[in-house]
């Protein structure tokens, strides 16, 4: 497996619909970074339910990241940002079973929908939300080169061969089994890191 030049020093993570900081992969990842690079910057915003504004408070939050030193991840509807970081900033990521198809998936979705960690907190998923997500969709990936797609085939989600061909040319890791949450995620860290050239 190919790995970026020089390790980052600055790493977003996005995450997925429903989700939030609070994500088990977001928390375990900036775990393994607090106590094996303290000195770099970790930033996991929570994300609004517009795609738009979600970009927007994206593109405010790196504005003044070093575009050659920052690295992106992202799970799923997360996985589709990131993408859209990465082609826009030239930066490397990490997409985790990412979403291939958002606006074609989540219209189906449209309406109250509950917070995954806290299902007290409730967003409205609008019609617009839809024709945003489509507005941010690439024709195609300019440089998979600077991707790790990881991809579970047992997720219960999302068709593992769309996933794949979404992002061909790009390094694979292709999991047997597994789910769309990447329950198993701890088993996956060491490719993620050794992709960004964060493992000694």
């Amino acid at each position: 497996m190919t790995r970026i030049p020089a390790p980052p020093t600055h790493l977003l993570y996005l995450h997925g619909f429903r989700s939030s900081p609070q994500s088990f992969k977001a928390q375990r990842l900036q775990a393994w970074l607090a106590m094996h690079r303290p000195g770099l910057t970790w930033w996991c915003p929570q994300l609004p339910p517009s795609p738009r504004e979600a970009m927007a408070l994206i593109d405010a939050g790196i504005a003044a990241w070093p575009r050659h030193q920052m690295v992106v991840c992202g799970s799923s509807l997360g996985g589709f940002y990131a993408t859209a970081v990465a082609d826009r900033v030239g930066c490397p990521a990490v997409v985790i079973n990412p979403a291939v198809d958002p606006a074609r998936d989540l219209a189906a979705y449209i309406g109250e929908q509950t917070a995954w960690h806290d299902p007290e907190q409730r967003f409205f998923f609008r019609p617009a939300f839809v024709d945003e997500l489509r507005a941010l969709t690439l024709p195609r990936i300019r440089h998979p080169e600077r991707i790790l797609a990881i991809i579970a085939k047992g997720d219960e989600l999302l068709d593992w061969r769309e996933m794949s061909a979404r992002y061909a040319g790009a390094t694979q890791h292709l999991i047997d089994g597994s789910d769309h949450a990447l329950s198993d995620f701890d088993h996956h860290l060491p490719t993620l890191l050794e992709f960004l050239n964060l493992c000694d």
